[in-house]
């Protein structure tokens, strides 16, 4: 489940935020691999990280992403802020998964009992990309994918929330090579169908999950974000939803952070409800090298902890570094720009 700290907004109105809290280890988080979109589970005190692993296969660059081929999933660990990045090796193959023909992109994973689960986006051998699931006895793999995708999830960036009722919900959604926008009412039309500048942008989806975590248990509804007077942000807003969705609780508040792709950052929002509406808050990563970025956050140490991407270490798109950032938490439960 994604970590929650109770009382963290009282710690942080007493001022217990003043105190020194860890730093992100510097630079990137491990170099002998590429790799990107990082997710982020703290599970018996070890930070389990979730990435997307990039190579260069030679497929072409173009606006639907082809130039990132993903072809498996790595896990890495880190035991302690100052201790060495784990990278435990290859949990899932694109051969592994039945249903897949190409392009394992952004994962996230999911804990109950002891069974662990990783989400994963897939283009099937139509070229749609739908949702997969795959279930391990241990964090780090290796994973055996379910035969078919999950009925009625699609689009890319699965990420998984757990409140605290133990009730687990899925959001979905990318634009443009994402395919958010070749969608309707969870209807694939095959079509890029985007909003009027001055209408509602194209939302994320989100669905609550089974008991077994293996399927929906409702069908999708959008996950709408609102400007501070409850107005949908628009398509021509420029803190519009892109792609990479996360949900994180910050004592009663839920907290969605998402790229905004065009401006390169990632922003976040927050929320009363899982399902929304969120309300924009700003920024909470400044621009990185790269197209755009990817991340989650993370409760560790009595800390909280920004996981993201940049090209900066290879300066091409499709090969990234995963990295760290310590974050500030507000009083008011949101967080202050990460600067870099």
């Amino acid at each position: 489940m994604h970590v929650r700290a109770a009382d963290t907004v009282a710690h942080a109105a007493a001022g217990a935020f003043a105190q020194v809290v860890p730093d992100a280890p510097p630079g990137p988080l491990i170099d002998s691999i590429w790799t990107a979109d990082p997710s982020g589970h703290v599970w018996d005190g070890t930070l389990w990280i979730y990435p997307s692993h990039d190579e260069d296969t030679g497929a072409t660059a173009d606006d639907h992403g082809s130039h990132y081929d993903m072809r498996d999933y790595h896990v890495l660990s880190l035991d302690s802020l100052d201790g060495e990045v784990v990278d435990h090796g290859v949990a899932l193959t694109l051969e592994q998964v039945p249903w897949a023909a190409r392009q394992l992109w952004a994962p996230d994973a999911a804990r109950r009992g002891d069974t662990y689960y990783l989400y994963f986006p897939a283009k099937d051998r139509d070229g749609v990309f739908r949702i997969g699931v795959a279930t391990a006895e241990h964090p780090a793999g290796p994973f055996t994918a379910q035969p078919e995708p999950i009925p009625g999830a699609y689009s890319i960036d699965p990420a998984v929330f757990t409140d605290d009722d133990g009730s687990s919900y899925l959001v979905t959604g990318g634009i443009l090579g994402g395919q958010l926008q070749r969608w309707r009412d969870d209807v694939y039309t095959g079509v890029d169908a985007y909003p009027g500048l001055d209408e509602p942008a194209l939302a994320p989806r989100i669905a609550r999950l089974s008991d077994d975590l293996l399927s929906l248990a409702e069908p999708t509804r959008p996950l709408v974000l609102v400007d501070d007077e409850g107005r949908a942000l628009t398509s021509r807003d420029p803190n519009r939803f892109f792609e990479g969705a996360w949900i994180s609780k910050v004592g009663d508040t839920y907290v969605f952070m998402y790229s905004n792709g065009d401006s390169h950052q990632l922003v976040h929002a927050t929320g009363d409800s899982p399902y929304g509406p969120f309300t924009y808050r700003g920024v909470l990563l400044e621009p990185v090298i790269g197209w755009t970025t990817h991340g989650s956050i993370v409760e560790w140490h009595d800390a909280w902890y920004l996981l993201y991407h940049d090209a900066e270490r290879s300066g091409r798109d499709h090969l990234r570094t995963v990295r760290m950032a310590r974050l500030d938490l507000r009083p008011d439960g949101t967080f202050a720009t990460v600067r870099r």
